[in-house]
């Protein structure tokens, strides 16, 4: 098996183009190779396949074992390394996934290899039970949340994926390590959930840190940012066109009025190849 390692904005994979479908013990691969001790190291593992919607398809294992509907760094490594590797010649690509259906990528090319992408990530899904939260909303904004006897708020998004977003006086030096596994395995989770911490500085400038539900703390969430300029937007703190700053770098998000889609634009890097 061949394999590319490649990150968005640090957020890493191994990359596999080839397989007809997804192979058998996909997971317990994803747990040995993703070790960053004992094997190659990687946030997940990332399958190129045939796709009958779209010009591929796209599956992500995470380090865990366990399965991600979608990734917004993924699709962007995805879509520099179809183009890249002459897999398709045209600028605009089509990506299914599991959980947001078939998303359209516009790369810019230079000197023949993509630098950036920018994704339609779709509409986000606002109601409580679809997210999935336990609570029967139209919109979960600033609700309450307790952990340990310490309360939180958070507003909840899905992006394909569900995301919960807590806003604090210092994200950048969050103490992500005790309370993101917390939160993402709270019960009100009944899927788990991916646990944002933001500090809007202005509106149109987000610090943004995050605890990836299957990955633990990651350098970058593209889906995370995108959530969290939802729930800016919706908290009336930002702008619907806006900076989200990772550990790993910055993304441009919006938030189109005119469709409801919210688009992410960002870079992708292959660091190396390599055969199993």
């Amino acid at each position: 098996m061949n394999f590319t390692k490649m990150h968005g904005l640090g957020n890493d994979f191994i990359v596999v183009a080839g397989e007809k479908e997804l192979p058998a013990g996909a997971d317990q691969l994803a747990i040995q190779l993703c070790n960053r001790f004992f094997s190659i190291g990687a946030d997940g593992v990332v399958f190129i396949l045939p796709s009958e919607k779209a010009d591929f398809q796209m599956r992500i294992i995470n380090s865990d074992g366990s399965e991600a509907e979608q990734c917004g760094n993924a699709i962007r490594c995805v879509s520099k390394y179809v183009y890249d590797h002459k897999l398709i010649d045209a600028a605009e690509i089509t990506i299914e996934t599991i959980g947001a259906g078939v998303q359209k990528v516009q790369v810019h090319v230079q000197d023949g290899r993509v630098v950036t992408a920018r994704v339609d990530m779709g509409e986000p899904i606002l109601q409580g039970l679809q997210v999935p939260t336990t609570v029967d909303a139209d919109e979960v904004i600033d609700y309450p949340i307790e952990v340990d006897g310490t309360s939180f708020r958070f507003t909840a998004v899905s992006m394909g994926n569900p995301h919960c977003v807590i806003y604090v006086e210092d994200a950048v030096n969050f103490d992500l390590a005790t309370w993101g596994p917390k939160l993402e395995a709270h019960p009100m989770f009944p899927r788990k959930i991916n646990v944002e911490f933001a500090t809007v500085r202005d509106r149109a400038y987000t610090d943004m840190r995050v605890w990836e539900r299957g990955a633990g703390p990651t350098l970058a969430c593209g889906t995370g940012a995108c959530a969290t300029l939802v729930s800016s937007v919706l908290n009336g703190l930002s702008d619907r066109e806006a900076t989200v700053s990772l550990k790993g770098g910055d993304l441009f998000i919006e938030w189109l009025e005119e469709d409801n889609h919210v688009y992410m634009t960002g870079p992708a890097e292959e660091v190396f190849t390599g055969k199993l």
